[in-house]
Order: structure tokens, then sequence, then C-alpha cells
């Protein structure tokens, strides 16, 4: 056998496997350059700070002031609790919230050591495990969509009963982990973007700015507060509605996408501190100056619009504090 021969051989393929990897190499790498410089850089403009973040655990019930909160994609969470995962339901499963029972916004469901702990004015404090397997889990509607809840007992729905004052029966249920997130019913497209959710009304996320909220209580008899609104995010340092225009923002480590603007309903004119609906104000004044572009009708209606829905785009952890940056490109 010529040792040389093969030698010669081996050295001709081995060039050409070299030239073969050497190619696609520069291939991927002009490829990632292209890339790299075709693509829009990102650019982060301050727009305001968080003031507040604020977690609603029972649909319509009381918010829970936090200095720091983990976002994730069904919304903000702290500990054991989570944004709108716990619901009042009629005996068929439906919902109830504070336009059937304005009074609702005076509960406040919290979590403390695996129990959770209920109160309301003139009620003895309520508490039963999170955890209830054992408990049925219920078919539950939330406006026309079908989701599930674990039945939090016959305590608990004697306790509301009696705290509502009701002729009817009412259960609280909670939405676990290992169940399935809801979409909404709306056909219209903008709708079909967001995440899908456990219990809130559509969107994972609201924010709303204190100088919108501002805005809004200079032209009533009567100032109201952010919390009438039941944001999650809350934004200082910025001009009245200048959150309309933020499609994209970072704060801490959190990336939220806007997808619409919130429409409102009788649900605003319920008084945060004492659970009395006016059924006028400030959604009146709202339809005098928040209405949509005629060309936004058709999702809208006739309801004006007063903060933003959000997606989150990015999970992480974000603090009262943190500076609020407009992403554009």
């Amino acid at each position: 056998m010529d040792l040389r021969k093969l030698a010669a051989d081996a050295v001709s393929q081995n060039k050409k496997a070299a030239l073969l990897i050497g190619g696609a190499g520069v291939a991927i790498l002009g490829f990632g350059l292209g890339y790299k410089y075709l693509r829009k850089p990102e650019k982060a403009v301050r727009v305001g700070v968080v003031s507040q973040l604020l977690i609603h655990p029972l649909k319509s019930g009381k918010a829970v002031p936090l200095a720091l909160a983990e976002c994730q994609k069904m919304g903000l969470k702290f500990g054991e609790l989570q944004d709108r995962h716990w619901m009042v339901v009629a005996e068929d499963g439906h919902m109830v919230t504070g336009r059937q029972e304005p009074r609702l916004v005076l509960v406040s469901l919290t979590c403390e050591g695996g129990q959770v702990c209920l109160n309301g004015p003139n009620m003895e404090e309520l508490k039963f495990p999170i955890k209830q397997p054992d408990n049925p889990i219920l078919n539950c509607r939330v406006f026309g969509v079908d989701v599930q809840g674990r039945d939090c007992g016959d305590k608990v729905s004697h306790w509301l009963t009696h705290y509502f004052k009701a002729e009817k029966t009412y259960r609280l249920v909670h939405f676990e982990p290992s169940m399935r997130p809801r979409k909404t019913a709306e056909k219209e497209a903008v709708y079909q973007q967001f995440e899908e959710v456990a219990y809130p009304d559509f969107g994972p996320v609201m924010l709303l700015s204190e100088a919108s909220v501002k805005d809004l209580s200079s032209k009533l008899e009567k100032g109201v507060t952010v919390e009438r609104f039941r944001p999650n995010i809350v934004i200082s340092d910025c001009k009245p509605f200048d959150e309309d225009s933020w499609e994209e923002l970072q704060i801490g480590s959190v990336r939220l996408q806007r997808v619409m603007a919130c429409g409102r309903c009788l649900f605003t004119t319920v008084d945060p501190e004492t659970g009395v609906m006016s059924r006028k104000e400030p959604l009146e004044t709202l339809k005098n100056y928040r209405l949509c572009k005629p060309s936004e009708k058709h999702i809208h209606k006739t309801a004006p619009l007063f903060g933003q829905l959000h997606n989150v785009k990015k999970t992480g952890i974000f603090q009262v504090g943190d500076v609020v940056y407009k992403i554009t490109r």
C-alpha cells in the first residue's frame, strides 16, 4: 500500500471539509451580522415612575398594595396571592362582581401560611386553607366563557351569603395552576391578542397614571382615587393620558406590550371606600371627553376609555420606585 498516496488523499479530504465548514461559518456569521444591522435598535425613553403596585386577589374585592411584585404571564403575583384568582359565583356558576354586589369592593382577601384570610365590615375574619383538593371543581362563567374554579367550602359560602344579606347562595372559587386559563369570547381581532387569564375581565395587567386620575378629579364635584379604577400599576411623573401612547414598556425586569385601552362601565360608579354605587359619576364625566375614535366604535361602543391593558411580553420582577421606560425602535 502506498502510504504517501494515502496521506495525500487524507490531506485533500481534510482541506475540502475545512473549506465547507469555513464557508458555512462565514455564512452564519454573515447572517448574524446582517440581522444585527438590519434589526432596528431599541431606544429606551424614561416616561415615568411606578408609584403604586396593586393586586386584587379577589375579583371586585379590595386591593392589596405591594412594594414589590412578580409579574407573570397571567398577571401580578406576590407569595401566595395572585391577581384575580379568587371569584364569587352564584349557584349556577356565573360570576358575581361589584356591578351586582357593590359592597364586594369592601371585602379583602389575603394569604398567610397556606391560609386564606377573608375580611369584611362587621364580619368576623374567616380563615380557610388555600389548597382544598377534596372540594369539588365548579364550572363557572366569566363574560360568557367557561372557566373552572375550586370550591372554597360551605363555611366560606355561608360567610359571603350572610355578608351580602342575600336570599340566594353565593360561593367562592379559586383558580388553581392545573386549571385551563380563559380566553375572551370577544370576536374582534384586538381582543384575541390578549394572553389567557384566570378571572380578570380581559387582559392580565392594567396600567393607569396618577395624572390622568387627577385630571378627571378636577372635572368632578368630588374627586376620585386610583383605587376606583382597579389598576395593577400606577405611574407618576408623567402628564395626563401619556399612558395612551406607550406601546411597549420596560419596568424593572418586566417587559409589557399594550393591547388596548380599558373601556369603563357602571362599576366605576362604586365608591371603593363605602361600597355605594351612585350609577352616575365619574362615568358620566368620562363620557364627555374620553370616548373612542369613530373608527373604534365597533370595539368600545359607548364606553369611555381610562387606563391601558397590557400583555406581559417578558416576565420578571418590578417594584415601587422603578423607572418606567417606553421602548421605541
